[in-house]
């Protein structure tokens, strides 16, 4: 998710939107198989459990906190964490994977699901650029040269009091994104990390 719909219905698609719409099939079926492979050769200790799990849970709560500020394809989200990125979803889930990257004990495994990442999501995120731009125009290249596109800035675009004075997070966008799922989903991987690193 982010500030567009990329599977939305409409005339011819552009060569960015026929791109997009290629990995959001291959998205699917290539990270049912990653996750698989995570549960079958991942090789956790608590040691690297104490090390990924801040990075997966921060990766999940940033994913949230933006999935309450986002009104796709109505308004130009650029307050909460997009004063920071203007991809904070993808930044989230980068954290996400990179957590349980680290977790999992596995150099090749973890290789494979940064790489997976990056194959996916990049050009995702270049294309969605591209059509945000043409959707809001110059709102969309002011904050542009305020943001960065994927790593967030330190300070919120505008300062700190501007900030606070931003649109506030909305629980209603955040359950109407399922962005739960997620935490659901989070859940059950720590639990099987853990069940694996006591009986194995």
């Amino acid at each position: 998710m982010t500030q567009t719909q990329p599977n939305s219905p409409g005339p011819a698609q552009t060569p960015g939107e026929d791109l997009r719409s290629t990995i959001q099939r291959w998205r699917v079926p290539l990270g049912f198989i990653s996750a698989i492979l995570y549960v079958v050769f991942s090789r956790p200790s608590w040691q690297l459990l104490l090390v990924g799990l801040p990075l997966a849970v921060a990766g999940s709560l940033i994913r949230a906190w933006a999935s309450g500020h986002l009104r796709k394809n109505r308004e130009l989200a650029t307050g909460g964490p997009y004063a920071f990125t203007r991809n904070p979803l993808y930044f989230g889930s980068f954290l996400l994977l990179v957590g349980f990257a680290i977790a999992g004990g596995s150099l090749p495994l973890g290789l494979w699901l940064v790489i997976f990442f990056w194959l996916i999501y990049w050009p995702t995120i270049r294309a969605e650029a591209t059509h945000v731009a043409e959707l809001f125009g110059d709102q969309y290249l002011n904050w542009a040269r305020e943001v960065p596109l994927f790593f967030p800035r330190l300070t919120p675009a505008g300062g700190w009091q501007r900030h606070l004075n931003e649109q506030s997070f909305d629980l209603q966008q955040y359950l109407n994104h399922r962005e739960y799922r997620l935490t659901i989903g989070l859940l059950f991987v720590i639990i099987i990390l853990i069940a694996k690193i006591v009986w194995l």
